[in-house]
């Protein structure tokens, strides 16, 4: 018989925290008038800290009296005894802490360098990520650039930048972005997925440049000559930057050429020969910023198709800046197992779910939209919003057809079972029915949209065909 008494180990150490008695150490923490000194036990310190095994070393040690002496000047007091908590109890609630103390925090932990701290703080910053930055992009930003060096820090620094890119009026079109320091304003410019539209950018440049310099008035006519060597040097750097050539002749004039001073004489005159020219086609130009998604298979364009089908909207209704979804990779069958248990695995109740198949030796792609969940229930689900779908050439989006599901169908939409993977339709219409195999049969639930047909098959029997790769997107709304 096995006993666990670790809630009271815990508890006796919470105690141990919170007396004197038998410290040997004095942490001297924050600044000025906001200095307290901190005891603890050198030996806890040690035991739970890289950081603290060198500062009590022998060729480190700052002793007085017998005591270990330490300043953390950098860190408040208050962010110290949260830290101090976790090491001696691993109690921390991050909840409770507002977003300049979650940062503040972020800070003194990577100083401190405490792994399983840093990995909880970083977690819940991912998890909460929408929400902070929103309310404190600029003080997120310098920080997680501050310490985003360490490869610690490499994947939040990626998840921040990538949601600026998705919804950058996090950040642009708004006051927050004239604080913004001028290598991390280069930084976001720089990314290939920023769904802003180019002029949208440039306008925002020239907000952020003059505000760099509040005594220099906004009308241009009225700069001397010692104004626009200041502007032109502060924008200087991010120039190359803007992809000039997908902004329309219309912005050009209006909203570009008025700037021509602040900009090099043989950039307008390209600009100006690109736009009287009736062949736009140019391998020197830089190609337009365009969603980033995680895939192997298609490209951002059939993403923006997908979105259309869902909402049931017209060819023209979304384009890759205003399309409403963002489709999260959450199974790949090549990365993941291809089988049904891998499947349900990375895919139940994750919500809606969309579904991309290539077919083996063609350029081919089918899949469906579920908008509901996958689960190993054995039983069909209710839905009139869910279709198929093929693309006989996956590099021509004109071959593209969708059958959403038929009416009197409807309970027939999708079907869950632990041991297929994705499956659409009573029958089924198109289903994985074992590792590379997939089947379709001839009737009922969807019309029908070119799914491959096997020679001499009669209607009432499955067409299988193999699959090279499949992937599985959690459809979110934006």
């Amino acid at each position: 018989m096995s006993f666990d008494y670790s809630q009271e180990l815990i508890d006796d150490y919470e105690k141990l925290l919170e007396n004197d008695k038998g410290c040997d150490v004095i942490i001297y923490t924050g600044e000025e008038e906001n200095v307290k000194e901190i005891r603890a036990h050198s030996l806890i310190l040690c035991i739970r800290s890289q950081y603290f095994r060198t500062a009590f070393s022998n060729e480190w040690a700052n002793k007085k009296d017998g005591m270990f002496i330490l300043r953390q000047p950098n860190i408040s007091p208050q962010i110290f005894e949260i830290i101090l908590r976790f090491i001696y109890c691993g109690k921390i609630d991050l909840a409770k802490l507002q977003g300049p103390e979650l940062l503040d925090l972020l800070m003194a932990v990577d100083e401190l360098n405490i792994q399983t701290l840093i990995t909880c703080i970083r977690e819940y910053l991912i998890n909460h990520q929408y929400e902070y930055l929103r309310l404190n992009p600029i003080e997120i930003l310098e920080t997680i650039y501050h310490v985003y060096h360490h490869n610690t820090f490499t994947s939040l620094w990626n998840f921040f930048i990538e949601t600026i890119c998705e919804k950058p009026d996090i950040l642009f079109n708004s006051d927050k972005l004239i604080k913004l320091r001028a290598p991390l304003l280069e930084l976001l410019l720089k990314q290939d997925d920023l769904l802003l539209d180019e002029i949208e950018i440039w306008n925002n440049l020239v907000k952020w440049c003059l505000a760099q310099h509040p005594s220099i008035q906004h009308e241009i006519e009225k700069w001397n000559k010692d104004e626009v060597t200041t502007l032109e040097r502060t924008l200087q750097r991010f120039v190359p930057l803007i992809r000039f050539h997908h902004i329309s002749l219309e912005d050009f004039r209006l909203e570009i050429y008025p700037f021509k001073v602040l900009l090099p004489e043989d950039l307008i005159n390209n600009l100006l020969s690109f736009h009287m020219s009736t062949n736009k086609f140019n391998d020197n130009i830089p190609n337009p910023r365009k969603p980033k998604y995680d895939t192997i298979i298609i490209k951002p364009q059939h993403f923006v198709i997908f979105s259309r089908w869902i909402e049931k909207k017209s060819d023209s209704y979304y384009n890759l800046r205003n399309n409403p979804y963002y489709f999260k990779l959450i199974y790949r069958a090549s990365r993941d197992g291809n089988t049904a248990e891998e499947f349900h695995n990375k895919c139940d109740n994750k919500g809606a779910t969309l579904v991309v198949a290539k077919i083996t030796d063609s350029e081919q792609i089918v899949g469906g939209y579920n908008p509901l969940y996958w689960d190993t229930s054995n039983t069909y689900k209710f839905t009139k919003s869910s279709f198929i779908f093929s693309f006989t050439n996956r590099t021509n989006l004109q071959t593209a057809k969708v059958g959403h599901i038929n009416d009197g169908y409807f309970r027939y939409s999708v079907y869950c079972n632990r041991h297929y993977g994705p499956t659409f339709g009573n029958g089924h219409d198109l289903f994985q029915y074992k590792d590379t195999v997939w089947k379709s049969y001839n009737v009922f639930s969807y019309p029908k949209i070119d799914i491959p047909a096997n020679p001499n098959t009669d209607i009432y029997s499955y067409n299988d065909f193999n699959v090279e790769d499949y992937e599985v997107f959690q459809v979110i709304e934006k």
